[in-house]
């Protein structure tokens, strides 16, 4: 198997049965969401295996060319404007390269979640929504749906169930609540199942959200 990103690792339990692999946003890595785990509390549930990958680095356009951690480039404020194609798809195969790692030590498709916030969130719907195979789900945070004008003729009938949960602030200045909500219309118009959650937040999560997470993913890995 080619190598896979540089990622944490942490079980909450022997011999895992389900993954969670968590995407984080622009300029941040793993460690952002480690601190998670203990506060989704998810206690009760078969061992889960949470992978969360370190993106590399590249210029990223908006910023400067500042070189950081990034999924793909951003080239303009407006998201959905001169996107870069070839980096989505490019960090969708380093994706489903950590699907497959975890197919191969184990973990079926079927119980494996992709998780992610703001690009990682982008990431988590182009690569789940497209993934041949049926997911456990689709946890989607703070972040909206790239190459929006593509997936009606490249997503997989594999995943047309699979449930989506899709949150964002309702004060988010990064990602406007505008761009979530096109997305969530954009699912349902398409026949997804979508679990919708907006917050009095910004570009961030809260208690709220976090409780709410753990009910969904008690109800998809029970």
């Amino acid at each position: 198997m080619s190598q896979v990103l540089d990622n944490i690792e942490i079980t909450t339990g022997e011999q895992p049965t389900v993954a969670i692999i968590w995407m984080h946003g622009l300029g941040a890595d793993g460690n952002d969401f480690v601190p998670l785990v203990d506060e989704l509390n998810l206690q009760g549930l078969p061992a889960i295996r949470f992978i969360f990958p370190h993106a590399k680095t590249m210029p990223v356009t908006i910023n400067g060319g500042y070189v950081m951690r990034s999924w793909y480039d951003i080239v303009h404020t407006d998201l959905g404007r001169q996107e870069d194609e070839a980096g989505l798809r490019a960090s969708q195969l380093e994706v489903e390269a950590l699907i497959a790692r975890e197919k191969a030590r184990g973990i079926p498709a079927e119980r494996i979640v992709l998780a992610g916030f703001s690009q990682g969130c982008a990431m988590t719907l182009q690569t789940g929504l497209r993934h041949p195979e049926k997911l456990a789900g689709l946890l989607c945070l703070s972040g909206y749906m790239p190459l929006a004008d593509k997936i009606a003729a490249e997503r997989h009938a594999a995943n047309q169930a699979t449930p989506i949960f899709l949150a964002h602030g309702r004060m988010d200045p990064v990602v406007p609540v505008a761009r979530a909500l096109a997305t969530r219309e954009l699912l349902q118009t398409l026949g997804y199942q979508v679990e919708w959650h907006e917050y009095p937040m910004q570009h961030s999560l809260c208690l709220d959200e976090v409780q709410h997470l753990n009910a969904w993913l008690r109800q998809i890995l029970a």
